[in-house]
């Protein structure tokens, strides 16, 4: 890539002409009137492009895949100019390791993804009902506790399903996730299909595989289809489950129509005999073995020099992020008192000596694209000149050696991203919710900046509420992950008076992150949108009155009774709303919820 990267163009390089070819074919046989809108639909959301809210001013949001979460420095300054040209000026990073643009008029659809795939960047099954975007820890390959890198096997599993002739023409959108076996960072057991490392008894590799977990509706925890696979035998074995979901999934029943609802249906022993019928099936068609990039895991030989600070600013100087929506506040602090908790928590070294990863905070996971680029010269000076995103929609650079870290803290205060506490009850994962989408109730994104900012404004409570996690989701569907949270926040509403008031479900003791199964979280309280912080710190004084010895904030909420987080929180409740509460956090007017019909199972 001419960049010192350690990863090659080729294997980031998922991109096709054709693809951005025959979405302008069929853009242009849709405004002829040759096809209509539902099949204009089905075939742009296979494209990633999504309608928003704003239907009256023709502007979708447009969703790029980042497989493994891996995005080159050349990458990076390339999201850059589609931010500048077509979009807001930012990005947004998913809880599913994609970037989306929004407010992006169609016209310009075709311009942002030729920039994208002239960088190796797709859109194409990034939406829709298709195989997604496949997801790996971001510290894979470098974590101390891990059994394997599942890097180049989810890398040639996502070559194989891209594109594949069953991928865009599913029931419903399929989500698969692999993890290397120690801390579980990609919350395997929440998707569709999920492989986790193993070795065998005879140190061979392989993959604990699990089948049907989800959120939303009838949360599942994924359940084991086989307890071991050898690597050679990963793409028969999920293209007989896909073959089985393609052929027996329900077509008409659009909130029933995930894995797990087929799973249930059929009933586990009749399915898993359909799929061990289909894999038989599959081994005579000749399905190749996983065939990998390079295994070794090699140390970067070639950095830029360290930029200097003038050369930061002057990317910074290039930012003009605009609305409309909540656009991105950045702010650098000069001899930055919280740098200690910085090195506490955001560095963390990996199993290579001499060598750390470095989580980068992306409040409401928005880049600016001054910030990409200068990510980008951090990317080459400090690291393998690539970034990781992560499933809390923030960032990390590895290989960062151990003697520059304070170096490269430094240039992270002039950018303005280096706070503390990543994941924590200061750093709140959420979903785009009414601010571009359909189907969302509430302004989830101004729910997660009110709680953060109260929260990095008193950082006694992250202390007290070591290992929190909190997520927002404007609806049910949970984009957000706000059902495997530690507190959840479903967007919702109550008529109180005669009047629509923005509301939220409070969901408690989620992990998606456990070695057996995920737990999820459980709905015991609704509560007034601007009383989520006031409710988040009632449930840490609680865990400190009631919690047993050693017990973790986590442990605690996973157990704790219904009776006790209602009593907890009733003072919330029963307090008499002011004007303020009927107006959602974000928004300037009175609240009036308008959500339509999604896309999400078009």
């Amino acid at each position: 890539m001419g960049d010192g990267s350690s990863v090659g163009r080729a294997e980031l390089d998922f991109a096709s002409e054709g693809d951005i070819d025959s979405f302008v074919s069929m853009l242009t046989r849709f405004e002829r009137g040759e096809i209509d809108a539902d099949a204009w639909r089905t075939f742009r959301l296979l494209r990633g492009t999504y309608a928003q809210r704003q239907t009256e001013r023709g502007v979708s949001m447009l969703r790029a895949k980042l497989p493994q979460g891996v995005v080159s420095a050349a990458q990076l300054e390339t999201l850059a100019d589609v931010a500048d040209r077509y979009s807001r000026g930012f990005c947004h990073l998913t809880t599913r390791q994609n970037v989306q643009f929004h407010f992006v008029p169609l016209a310009d659809i075709e311009g942002a993804m030729r920039l994208l795939s002239d960088v190796g960047i797709t859109t194409r099954e990034a939406c829709g009902n298709s195989v997604r975007n496949v997801t790996t820890s971001p510290t894979a390959g470098v974590a101390p506790n891990e059994v394997f890198d599942p890097t180049p096997y989810a890398r040639a599993f996502t070559r194989y399903f891209l594109r594949h002739p069953l991928s865009s023409s599913l029931p419903r959108k399929f989500k698969v996730a692999f993890s290397g076996g120690g801390a579980d960072h990609s919350f395997a057991l929440v998707n569709d299909l999920a492989f986790i490392a193993q070795l065998g008894p005879d140190g061979q590799r392989g993959f604990r595989v699990t089948v049907g977990g989800g959120t939303a509706l009838m949360c599942k925890s994924g359940r084991d289809l086989v307890s071991f696979t050898p690597v050679s035998e990963v793409l028969a074995l999920a293209e007989a489950v896909v073959r089985v979901f393609h052929a027996h999934g329900d077509r008409e029943h659009r909130k029933k129509n995930r894995l797990k609802f087929l799973v249930k249906r059929l009933g586990w022993d009749a399915w898993r005999a359909l799929v061990l019928e289909q894999l038989s099936y599959v081994r005579a068609d000749g399905v190749p073995d996983l065939l990998c990039d390079s295994l070794e895991i090699t140390v970067p030989t070639t950095r830029t020099p360290t930029p200097r600070p003038t050369e930061i600013e002057a990317l910074l100087a290039r930012d003009e992020p605009r609305g409309p929506g909540i656009v991105p506040r950045y702010l650098p602090v000069a001899g930055d008192p919280r740098a200690e908790r910085f090195f506490a928590s955001n560095v963390t070294p990996q199993r290579q000596s001499g060598f750390a990863c470095v989580t980068i905070v992306v409040p409401l996971g928005d880049l600016t694209s001054g910030r990409l680029r200068a990510i980008a010269a951090l990317a080459r000076s400090f690291s393998d000149a690539t970034v990781r995103t992560t499933i809390g929609q923030n960032l990390i650079l590895r290989w960062v050696p151990v003697d520059r870290v304070q170096s490269l803290h430094r240039l992270l205060v002039l950018i303005g991203l280096a706070e503390p506490n990543p994941e924590s009850i200061a750093d709140v994962g959420s979903c785009p919710g009414a601010e571009s989408c359909k189907l969302a109730v509430t302004q989830s994104r101004g729910l997660a900046d009110h709680v953060g900012a109260r929260f990095r404004d008193d950082r006694a409570w992250i202390d007290r509420a070591k290992g929190l996690s909190i997520r927002v989701s404007g609806c049910p569907n949970g984009c957000g992950l706000h059902h495997v949270a530690s507190i959840g926040f479903q967007g919702g509403l109550r008529k109180v008076d005669g009047r629509a008031a923005p509301y939220y479900n409070v969901f408690v003791g989620g992990d998606a992150a456990g070695p057996a199964e995920a737990r999820f979280g459980r709905s015991l309280a609704k509560l007034p949108a601007r009383r989520a912080g006031e409710a988040i710190e009632c449930l840490v004084t609680l865990y400190e009155t009631k919690r047993n010895p050693g017990e973790s904030i986590n442990e605690y909420l996973g157990r704790v009774s219904a009776e006790d987080v209602a009593a907890a929180l009733a003072h919330l409740d029963r307090a008499e709303l002011t004007p303020e509460d009927f107006v959602d956090l974000a928004e300037q007017t009175v609240f009036r919820p308008e959500a339509t019909e999604g896309e999400c199972a078009a």
